[in-house]
């Protein structure tokens, strides 16, 4: 650790460092500190252990950068990082470190939330709602939120009304397109709503809205690369077919697949 704060601090030198190193802010950093926790994620759902050591160390690289700029303007140091996120897993983990006795998952999740609660007040951060950081994917950020709520009572107690609701927006939104299809702002409003409420459905059915959309995301690639082989094995192009044609293959690619 001690080799990369110094490698860190060599790249940030104004005289003798890396110029594009020394130019960078926390601002222009961040979007690459969100691109390696996606790349993380990414090797671990691949199985990749050689490429999540890498992406790990890649990560851990930006939270040294950050650290580095704040001790350049006299904010914290790395070694406030540390401390601060030791004594945060402390204090969230009586069952552990203190006196209080085991908890199960179910029990420990309720904990952690409560203490999160306590610290949002002395943050002085009053809403149920403060603290979700706006910097989430937008479908991850509004099933927290709808967690945050729910934890008061606002929530609907079945699947089956939220389904009624995402039906109720559905409408909405066909006839926004139908009396108002020129007010495009209108329609992204629907539109937003209606995705809100599939978040509320995803959580209901304790299904992560990401992941499942990662999923579709590959399921399409698998099946459109199998409809382009097919085409380019006969020379053709996707011109030559008709979309009819072309629903037919993708038909035939899905059947394909494996159960």
């Amino acid at each position: 650790m001690d080799k990369l704060l110094e490698i860190m601090e060599k790249l940030r030198d104004p005289t003798n460092g890396c110029a594009w190193d020394v130019e960078q802010t926390f601002e222009t950093i961040a979007p690459y500190t969100i691109e390696e926790a996606y790349e993380v994620a990414e090797a671990i759902e691949n199985d990749d252990m050689e490429g999540l050591k890498d992406e790990l160390g890649d990560l851990l690289f930006q939270t040294v950068f950050h650290a580095r700029m704040a001790e350049e303007a006299g904010h914290f140091k790395f070694s406030d990082v540390v401390e601060a996120i030791s004594d945060k897993m402390i204090r969230r983990h009586p069952h552990v470190f203190g006196d209080e006795s085991y908890r199960d998952a179910e029990e420990q999740t309720i904990a952690w939330e409560e203490q999160k609660a306590k610290e949002r007040a002395e943050k002085k951060q009053s809403s149920i709602l403060d603290g979700v950081t706006i910097g989430l994917p937008a479908l991850a950020r509004a099933v927290k939120l709808q967690k945050r709520a729910a934890r008061v009572g606002f929530d609907w107690p079945e699947v089956g009304q939220v389904i009624d609701k995402l039906n109720e927006e559905m409408v909405e939104l066909s006839e926004e397109l139908v009396k108002n299809k020129e007010n495009h702002e209108k329609i992204e409003e629907e539109f937003g709503d209606m995705m809100f409420v599939y978040a509320n459905l995803a959580r209901h059915l304790k299904i992560d809205p990401e992941k499942a959309l990662k999923r579709a995301n590959t399921k399409f690639t698998n099946r459109f690369n199998k409809i382009e082989q097919h085409i380019e094995n006969k020379n053709k192009s996707f011109e030559d077919f008709s979309l009819i044609e072309l629903e037919e293959l993708w038909v035939k690619a899905k059947h394909e697949e494996k159960p």
